[in-house]
């Protein structure tokens, strides 16, 4: 029998770090150590109360059940407690708010409910490989607003031509980003906001690192701007936040009709989460949170290790404030930012990502992952300064 499958699915490439992994596995099969700064899963495990709930409520006969479409009750009313208190914006946890199983589901599933072929995305280039899918899929149309050093690796709303907001129906933002590590002020998304309104656009910013920074560096959220709801749906998770990449708790949070949207779709698709896993999120939003601040230091001292080593390689990079990755143009002797990545994978065993991953803005860039232990950190840069030496 042939099989023949779908065309939007054909058009779908293979997940990078997916190809990855087989490259790695086959290096370790022949006694190669590797250092993995590719990939940016937490390293650290989340706090102990945050592990305890789980384990009290799977604890409970009565929690083995379905769980409640979309976040129970108490889930949501918790991610509406932490926006209020983390940055004073009032979101309703009935109709603004919706648990998801990571946000890439809910990233992935807004161009499912919003994109008809034809239709136009903004997309931020370099940006998370997740975006482009919905274009893809959709047979929709991409437009990318390049990320440029120059201009703080934020896009410039001027340089998009009229007719093409005029045809754009969602835009993509991502701050603090990835891959870049930059971080947005409040006056950049007023200006998103205000092109939003005035084009009859959706904003989709995807902000899981809105509480991974440094140097006492706080991230505002696009919400915090008066109208935001209106034109805007922000995709957060505790992935990053709480160390839970592995338990796959995210949320959306903003206009009530996409929310009800996403809602009905995933009705469609998942069974919601475990009940415990709801209950340790809960735990996570509405605990202690000075371990998160700690937690951070030791992701700054990671970046200083970084910077202070690739800065006197002949990288030109910026000290990123906030996510999980320091962004660096490689040396001008190297021209592709992939062939230096697997140069330095197969000379020295250290995996880093090329920034051509993330779109053709990152070419000539590399990302380095701060989710690796310091002492391994410093034992993968050692090996990089022998490389260029």
């Amino acid at each position: 029998m042939e099989i023949v499958p779908a065309k939007r699915v054909t058009s779908v490439k293979p997940y990078f770090f997916a190809k990855l992994q087989k490259t790695i596995e086959k290096l370790k099969k022949k006694g190669m150590d590797i250092i993995r700064l590719d990939i940016g899963s937490p390293d650290l495990p989340p706090a102990s109360f945050i592990i305890e709930a789980l384990v009290d409520t799977a604890r409970k006969p009565d929690m083995h059940g379905y769980g409640e479409p979309g976040g129970s009750n108490s889930l949501r009313n918790a991610m509406a407690a932490y926006y209020q208190k983390r940055f004073d914006v009032c979101v309703d946890p009935n109709d603004e708010v919706l648990s998801l199983i990571g946000s890439k589901e809910g990233i992935y599933n807004l161009s499912q409910v919003l994109l008809d072929p034809g239709d136009m995305t903004l997309l931020p280039d370099p940006c998370y490989p997740v975006y482009p899918i919905g274009p893809t899929i959709t047979n929709s149309k991409p437009y990318y607003m390049p990320l440029l050093a120059e201009n703080n690796f934020l896009p410039q709303f001027s340089n998009i031509p009229e007719n093409v907001l005029s045809k754009a129906k969602l835009m993509w933002l991502n701050y603090p980003n990835n891959p870049t590590g930059a971080i947005a002020p409040l006056a950049f998304f007023q200006e998103a906001v205000d092109i939003a309104q005035k084009y009859n656009i959706l904003i989709a910013h995807d902000a899981p690192y809105l509480d991974v920074s440094f140097d006492d560096y706080q991230a505002p959220s696009l919400l915090q701007i008066p109208g935001a709801k209106e034109v805007a749906i922000e995709f957060n998770s505790l992935s990053k936040t709480y160390n839970m990449a592995g338990w796959r708790v995210g949320m959306a949070i903003g206009n009530p009709k996409v929310i009800r949207l996403l809602r009905v779709l995933k009705s469609q698709i998942d069974s919601s989460q475990f009940k415990p896993i709801m209950k340790a999120a809960e735990a996570a939003l509405l605990g202690d949170q000075t371990w998160v601040v700690e937690r951070n230091l030791i992701y700054q001292q990671r970046r200083d290790i970084v910077i202070n080593t690739i800065q006197g390689l002949g990288f030109r990079v910026q000290k990123p404030k906030a996510a999980l990755y320091v962004w660096a143009k490689i040396p001008a002797r190297w021209q592709d930012s992939l062939e230096y990545c697997d140069a330095v994978l197969y000379a020295t065993g250290v995996s880093m990502t090329p920034g051509t991953v993330y779109g053709k803005s990152g070419a000539g860039y590399i990302r380095i992952s701060l989710v690796t232990p310091a002492k391994r950190l410093e034992e993968a840069m050692h090996r990089l300064r022998k490389f260029h030496d």
